[in-house]
């Protein structure tokens, strides 16, 4: 059981003669840190201890804002909490009193860790203006593992066969890397966010976006896959893919599935920004956790048509067929037009981000919830790169979410792959670096400053290999990836499957991985890989059933 400043303070009581008095004069007795303490101390007496405090020496939490730190005002089990631990000028019989009332409180609910942003499902239409960058702070973010159950955010859910988010990928969760003033992330995200808010406006000037960049990690499958309509058997649904809290919640591999809920809400054109997480290979350009950024704009048929010649006699929707331009539903003139919009909004993004004169290719693609459906690629320096992948909302999912009437498009970018591009950032690793030789440089006066990253001093690599039999045919990769960036964390730099061999007799296959350890801001020593290495030999063993060939 842990607690904070939802579960605290002063609330019932209220109406107690002389608590507010004794309120006023507790006041500096009211640091959560030295409360924190306090409160393990009398729950001891209860055989309730707090986990993770320990039994001796004050605890050094983090310490709160002001908001954080004053007692809620209505609350009753804050109010047991503040008479059993703070009222220290209160008779002991209140306090212990006090102490057997907050037990029962404790038996029968749990209180979460945060506030959370509200479910957007339900939640009442914003103006256009409106920014949400209230976020899931990072220190209320902690999580525990603890016999069938995770703990994240507030929240329990139970383990099953499904689950497999490790400890690593948990102690990411809440970091807001995005929202994080000056980091590299923020500066892409705000030029994104201001030019937006600057190109396209309503009648009445406003902005014609709202941003929400606050929004919980933690999905339901239905939210990342079935409301997007990817398929039962579809690739993108695999364990080995993605990071399951159990059958039903995931954390999101992807902003998009908020695109229903905020569609659901009443929202036509919107920006989603956050953290997503998926299992991946190992290299200097991915990384498990890394951010995104959702885009959404609905039409009405007037909205679409009104800047056309005679444009009160096109459509939206028709009965036809699905075509590789179109979907079975809507109009050609529709979809052009929608398309023609998509295009032109991301051309002048890419331009206002990387400069004028950038030369911009569309490639065909597919994607289970927009067709036609297209990646687009920009020649930076020579060189022809994806930036981001769009297309026409599949009207299945708009209609499902209440907006029949309408047409629109959507898109999904990586902040770390702008940043990389236009920073010149040469590892992913290094946007979760604390090393102020990093971070000082995108200190600037204005977010659309030209900014090029000095690397930090290159320290020399360690190169380890590992060898195994595979134990069966549900074997995969990921799951080795995985396993090594749990042990090794950020030491690793890449792990790349050197060979693949079949036994021609026994017709046992062997992987030969490489591993190359490099710390991004400190020199590594043989010891120190030697250690991980072998933990990894032996965890590889034991948890993936290989049999070593070390």
């Amino acid at each position: 059981m842990a607690f904070t400043t939802r579960s605290c303070l002063c609330g019932a009581m209220v109406g107690h003669s002389g608590l507010r008095q004794w309120q006023k004069q507790g006041k500096e007795l009211c640091d959560r840190r030295w409360w924190a303490w306090q409160l393990h101390v009398c729950l001891q007496r209860f055989e309730m201890p707090l986990r993770g405090l320990p039994s001796k020496n004050p605890p050094q939490l983090p310490a709160l804002s002001q908001s954080h730190r004053r007692p809620r005002a209505h609350n009753p089990l804050g109010c047991w909490c503040y008479l059993a631990v703070c009222g220290l000028q209160m008779p002991l019989v209140i306090r212990e009193f006090a102490m057997a009332m907050l037990w029962k409180f404790m038996r029968v609910a749990r209180y979460s860790k945060t506030a959370l942003p509200p479910k957007v499902r339900g939640i009442p239409v914003h103006s256009r203006h409106f920014s949400s960058s209230k976020s899931v702070p990072s220190d209320f973010a902690a999580s525990t593992t603890c016999l069938n159950t995770v703990e994240l955010l507030g929240k329990s859910y139970p383990q099953d066969d499904y689950s497999n988010v490790t400890e690593k990928i948990l102690s990411k969760v809440g970091k807001n890397l995005h929202n994080k003033k000056h980091h590299p992330l923020w500066l892409i995200k705000e030029q994104v966010k201001d030019h937006f808010y600057k190109q396209y406006t309503g009648r009445r000037g406003t902005p014609l976006f709202s941003v929400y960049d606050g929004l919980s990690p933690v999905v339901t499958v239905q939210q990342n896959f079935d409301s997007l309509l990817i398929p039962q058997n579809h690739a993108s649904r695999k364990k080995e893919d993605n990071y399951y809290l159990n059958r039903d919640h995931m954390l999101r591999a992807h902003t998009s599935a908020h695109q229903w809920d905020l569609i659901h809400s009443g929202l036509d054109a919107f920006l989603a920004v956050g953290d997503v997480y998926r299992r991946d290979t190992i290299d200097n350009t991915h990384y498990p956790v890394f951010h995104q950024m959702e885009g959404v704009r609905l039409f009405s048929c007037h909205e679409l048509f009104s800047n056309i010649k005679d444009g009160e006699s096109f459509q939206l929707f028709e009965q036809g067929h699905r075509t590789a331009h179109k979907q079975e539903c809507h109009t050609m003139e529709a979809v052009r037009l929608v398309e023609f919009n998509l295009k032109q909004v991301l051309t002048k993004l890419m331009t206002h981000i990387f400069g004028d004169g950038l030369q911009v290719r569309w490639v065909d693609c597919y994607f289970p919830f927009t067709h036609p459906s297209f990646e687009m690629e920009i020649n930076f320096q020579g060189e022809w790169l994806e930036v981001l992948g769009c297309g026409v909302m599949e009207q299945q999912l708009v209609n499902s979410a209440g907006a029949q009437d309408k047409i629109g498009w959507a898109f999904g970018l990586g902040l770390e792959r702008l940043a990389m591009i236009l920073y010149d950032i040469p590892d992913i690793r290094l946007f979760w670096s604390e090393d102020e030789r990093f971070l000082k440089q995108f200190i600037v006066p204005h977010i659309c400053q030209k900014i090029k990253f000095q690397p930090l001093s290159r320290y020399p690599p360690l190169i380890n290999d590992i060898s195994f039999w595979l134990p069966s045919e549900t074997y995969s990769k990921n799951d080795f990836y995985e396993l090594a960036r749990t042990i090794g964390g950020d030491l690793i730099e890449k792990v790349v499957l050197l060979d693949e061999f079949t036994h021609p007799k026994t017709k046992k296959v062997s992987h030969c991985y490489r591993i190359v350890y490099r710390h991004p801001e400190r020199t590594l020593t043989q010891n120190e890989v030697h250690r991980i290495h072998q933990a990894i030999e032996e965890s590889a063993v034991r948890e993936l059933g290989v049999e070593g060939r070390f």
